[in-house]
């Protein structure tokens, strides 16, 4: 299979801030592999967690460095061309576009959108999540009206772990619940909170029946996840923490779910596996993204039928977003009935 390799660079209507800092913009990676008159298509999108980085430049030097490696594959050869990346060592969101691309690939040479294939039901996937990043509190109120005037909302997850304190967040999460009202609710810490102030935080929240607290403690803490369980009244989720479905079993006496990422998990084949897996620790399950388009977030709603939770939002933040994709249907992420991800560039429907 040829591989080719693009950049393309998407803007957010309104700048995403979490606890580790703002994001305005990306450039993303566009792969297309090529093979019997057919393109599959994923992509990669930076992102970084701590001392673990991988840049756009990063990806795009590595995949260009692979594509005279996978000429001797077909895309029918997943299994043998995932030992050879794991072998080298590929950055995961390298894997992840590769995987997906193979996966799109696959869908068109049958004729059969990914989700069919698998057998999946899109009638039970749940609503995704809108994101409200930290913010002061007239900000973040603002933010919230901005979403409910943009799509049907049913759920929001809001960014807490302010450099100013949990003072702040307590004041932002407030305003927000004040402007959302009926609205259902998870907080996400990006690991911005110590561990007195994470339990002070989920038993607070525990009272605004907040649905449950993500990655509350920094990526590296996680032997403190124990004590956190036992005086914790909201369920924990970890995202950070948990990349692949080799961390699952560490983590599972002390979380109640595990926050799948594309990038993080190397792609879909590495993605059904943590599904798998939490669900035999009994676990329950989220996708999310990171500055994903429509592309990438198309590519994890093809597994949206075996989640529990869903915050697969960025590509609707976005003011430039060159693929179309998944539909929005009463705040649901649904895949399309068309063959393989059912991704279309902008450029090809005009």
């Amino acid at each position: 299979m040829q591989v080719e390799v693009n950049l393309f660079t998407v803007n957010k209507r309104f700048p995403l801030t979490i606890s580790r800092g703002t994001t305005a913009q990306t450039t993303n990676v566009w792969v297309r592999i090529l093979q019997d008159g057919l393109e599959g298509w994923g992509e990669a999108s930076p992102f970084g967690v701590g001392n673990h980085s991988q840049s756009t430049d990063t990806i795009k030097n590595c995949l260009e460095q692979l594509a005279p490696v996978l000429q001797a594959f077909s895309p029918l050869q997943r299994q043998e061309v995932e030992q050879v990346l794991i072998k080298q060592q590929v950055p995961s969101s390298v894997r992840a576009a590769l995987d997906i691309a193979m996966h799109d690939w696959l869908g068109k040479r049958v004729g059969l959108p990914l989700w069919q294939i698998w057998g999946l039901d899109r009638h039970v996937i749940v609503p995704t999540s809108v994101t409200i990043g930290i913010n002061s509190p007239a900000g973040a109120r603002a933010r919230a009206r901005d979403w409910l005037q943009f799509t049907d909302v049913r759920l929001f997850k809001v960014k807490l772990g302010s450099p100013e304190g949990i003072d702040a967040d307590r004041k932002m999460l407030l305003a927000v619940q004040e402007e959302a009202k009926n609205q259902e609710f998870f907080v996400d810490a990006n690991g911005g909170w110590s561990l007195s102030d994470a339990i002070e935080m989920c038993n607070w929240l525990a009272n605004l029946e907040i649905k449950y607290v993500e990655q509350p403690l920094p990526r590296g803490q996680e032997k403190s996840l124990a004590e956190l369980k036992k005086e914790s009244s909201l369920p924990i989720f970890v995202d950070e923490s948990c990349f692949t479905s080799a961390d699952i079993p560490h983590l599972a006496n002390y979380v109640d779910g595990i926050n799948i990422k594309l990038m993080k998990s190397g792609g879909l084949t590495e993605a059904m596996r943590m599904v798998h897996t939490a669900r035999a620790y009994g676990l329950q399950v989220m996708f999310g993204c990171y500055s994903d388009s429509t592309l990438a977030n198309t590519a994890a709603a093809q597994l949206a039928p075996l989640a529990d939770y869903l915050d697969l939002d960025s590509h609707l933040n976005l003011i430039d977003d060159p693929f179309t994709g998944a539909l929005i249907q009463q705040g649901r992420v649904l895949p399309n009935d068309l063959p393989g991800l059912g991704v279309q560039h902008s450029a090809s429907t005009t």
